[in-house]
C-alpha cells in the first residue's frame, strides 16, 4: 500500500482522540489527551482553553508530537509538526471541518478562552503490526 495524505486523514478522522506532547517551559514533555481532526492537507485541529499547559506551551514553542490510534487495533500514526492558532478565514475553514467530525465541539464555542491549534506535518509514521506488518514514513517540507 501506498501511503498517502488521504490515507492518514481517513485514519486520523477514523479515531478522532490523540495524545499530544508539547514542551514545557523547562524543556520536559507534558502529554495530553485531545480531540482531533483531519483538513484535506493533513492538518491536524483541536482546541483547547488558554490557561491549559498545552496551549501556553505551544505559544512558546510550537513543535508538537501526536499519537493517533493504537487503543483500537494494531495500527498507530506518529505525528510531529508545527502548531500555530489560524485566524480569520483560515480559522473559519479549520473549525467547520472540526464540527463535521466532532458534531458536540459547537456546544463548546461559548467556553472561556477557547482557543483552535492547528498542527502542520512535518514527519509522519504509520505503523500497522496486523500480518502482513508494515512501517512507512513521510517527512514534509
Amino acid at each position: 500500500m501506498q501511503l498517502t495524505k488521504a490515507i492518514l486523514r481517513d485514519f486520523v478522522r477514523n479515531r478522532g482522540f490523540a495524545v499530544i506532547a508539547t514542551i514545557s517551559e523547562n524543556g520536559a514533555p507534558e502529554a495530553a489527551l485531545v480531540n482531533i481532526a483531519a483538513s484535506e492537507e493533513l492538518e491536524l485541529i483541536f482546541h483547547t482553553i488558554q490557561t491549559t499547559r498545552k496551549c501556553v506551551n505551544l505559544r512558546r514553542d510550537p513543535r508538537i508530537a501526536a499519537v493517533i490510534g493504537g487503543w483500537d487495533g494494531e495500527r498507530t500514526l506518529q505525528f510531529e509538526g508545527i502548531a500555530d492558532e489560524p485566524k480569520d478565514r483560515d480559522l473559519e475553514r479549520l473549525q467547520t471541518i472540526y464540527r463535521e467530525t466532532s458534531p458536540n465541539a459547537a456546544a463548546r464555542d461559548d467556553w472561556p478562552g477557547l482557543t483552535y491549534f492547528r498542527v502542520r506535518p512535518k514527519w509522519v509514521r504509520f505503523s500497522n503490526y496486523d500480518r502482513p506488518w508494515s512501517i512507512q514514513a513521510l517527512t514534509f517540507a
